[in-house]
């Protein structure tokens, strides 16, 4: 008797049926086939908590005596405990011992083959069955022997669909992302109205990584006070005084003005406000380019960074305002390392309707794309949501596309879809986010008080390598 392997996922069986113990009879085996993988690992360590280096560290496992990342030692016990209980008694099986003596580790793409063998039957029920687990190369790796009550009666019960498992570890991409500046010069920015716990921490930590020279605007006793109630020094750090936050966004703006700061930082003061000194005509940093917020998300079910544009600025862009927003985005995500971005005007459909003004704005950016007035990136819509970032549904609606399924920048028709489109995916599908706004003299760092600490330092981040990507060689 042999049990498929449990790896076959293609044509998993509709019934789990058992032995009973009047069926057995000695000499009756089972067995199942299994690869390691690194998911296999990383779910186990999840499971027991078990994060010896040897399993979850390559770095050091190259140092160890075996060489190389190797499975936990019951990883092989648990799949004999998976034949005993699915196939050989099967379901209702109960375990009463079990004995393993470990001949050999289990290396990242090794195939083992766990078997069990009933080697007695005792009348009160019991079976003692001998327990192996040999790799591709025939070698034993586990052996021992398993004691059990074989169940009485017959089951035969409909097998059960797994959960699907998505492994992510929180804030892997701002990590590395964060580890990208470490080369790089700290850039001057002006941290506007710094005068809570959460925006003097943000700022000082940023400026511990390296990341920023923090320059501090606004009433100076509002921000030693923040300071002290956060337990940070201030010393050291140039601080500009100004008598209220609508000043100290003036003077922020004006810091620029003079090239003393490359970068602006939000503190804490309304988003409004601080635009507002930002936009103004006569003083404040507007360019030829329309500004926009992108976000950047660290989304656990997604593979790559992925950018959102404009949940912040831009409340009902126009055609001309589209092409600066899709045009920010490409240079953050050039800044970013990706030399290629892959762009999803979004819509609720994936064909052109008349009748919907974000299907004829997004065929009119892909022409403007093709015709060189958006430049450095793969345009492609109308595309809804899903065709953006699903490969199975562009499968599923026959789409032929270079962007679909596989986007790195989502372009929505308005701020309110961009908005609810960002914060669903922060707050039901647990991502991390990141956000800069682009098309100002200098980039303009917005947080929330929300944001986690990795968070506002990966926004920081964002402008030291855009900083970096704009004047090669020096901030």
């Amino acid at each position: 008797m042999s049990a498929p392997e449990a790896s076959d996922v293609a044509a998993p069986l509709k019934y789990i049926e058992n032995r009973t113990f009047d069926e057995i009879r000695v000499g009756e085996s089972a067995e199942l086939t299994r690869t390691l993988r690194p998911r296999d690992i990383e779910l186990f360590a999840v499971m027991s908590g078990d994060v010896n280096p040897a399993h979850v560290d390559a770095a050091y496992a190259r140092t160890d005596m075996f060489h190389g990342v190797i499975a936990h030692g019951m990883w092989g016990g648990a799949l004999i405990s998976a034949v005993l209980g699915t196939e050989l008694p099967g379901p209702g099986t109960v375990y009463l011992d079990q004995t393993l003596r470990f001949a050999g580790p289990v290396g990242l793409g090794d195939t083992v083959t766990v078997r069990v063998e009933v080697t007695e039957k005792h009348d009160d029920g019991q079976l003692v069955l001998a327990c192996t687990c040999l790799n591709q190369h025939g070698e034993m790796v586990i052996e021992g022997e398993a004691r059990v009550i074989a169940p009485r009666e017959r089951v035969r019960r409909p097998r059960v669909v797994l959960p699907e498992v998505h492994l992510h570890v929180q804030g892997a991409q701002y990590a590395r992302l964060i580890a990208a500046t470490r080369d790089l010069d700290p850039v001057r920015t002006a941290v506007v109205h710094p005068c809570d716990d959460l925006s003097i921490k943000g700022a000082l930590e940023a400026a511990r990584q390296g990341m920023i020279v923090p320059v501090l605007v606004g009433p100076r006793a509002k921000i030693e006070a923040a300071a002290q109630a956060a337990e940070e020094s201030l010393e050291g750090l140039e601080i500009v005084d100004t008598p209220h936050s609508h000043a100290a966004a003036e003077a922020g703006v004006a810091l620029v003005r003079a090239g003393k700061v490359v970068a602006i930082m939000k503190g804490a003061l309304h988003t409004d406000e601080l635009m507002d000194a930002v936009v103004d005509t006569a003083h404040g940093l507007r360019t030829e380019r329309r500004m926009s917020h992108v976000y950047m998300l660290d989304v656990p079910t997604y593979p790559k960074p992925l950018l959102i544009t404009d949940a912040a600025i831009n409340i009902a862009p126009d055609l001309a305002a589209k092409r600066d927003i899709v045009q920010n985005a490409i240079d953050l995500a050039h800044a970013l390392g990706t030399d290629q971005p892959r762009v999803a005007v979004l819509s609720a459909v994936e064909t052109v309707n008349p009748r919907m003004i974000s299907t004829l704005d997004a065929a009119a950016l892909c022409k403007m794309a093709d015709r060189g007035q958006i430049t450095g990136g793969l345009i492609d819509g109308p595309l809804a949501f899903d065709n953006a970032i699903s490969p199975a549904s562009v499968a599923t609606k026959g789409i032929v596309s270079d962007v679909a399924g596989n986007a790195d920048i989502l372009v929505a028709p308005e701020l309110e879809a961009a908005n609810m489109m960002a914060k669903q995916l922060i707050y039901l599908a647990g991502a991390d986010a990141a956000g800069i706004v682009l098309g100002a003299r200098v980039p303009i760092i917005l947080t929330s008080r929300a944001d986690s600490p990795i968070s506002r330092l990966a926004s920081c981040a964002l402008a030291q390598l855009f900083i970096s990507h704009r004047t090669p060689g020096g901030s």
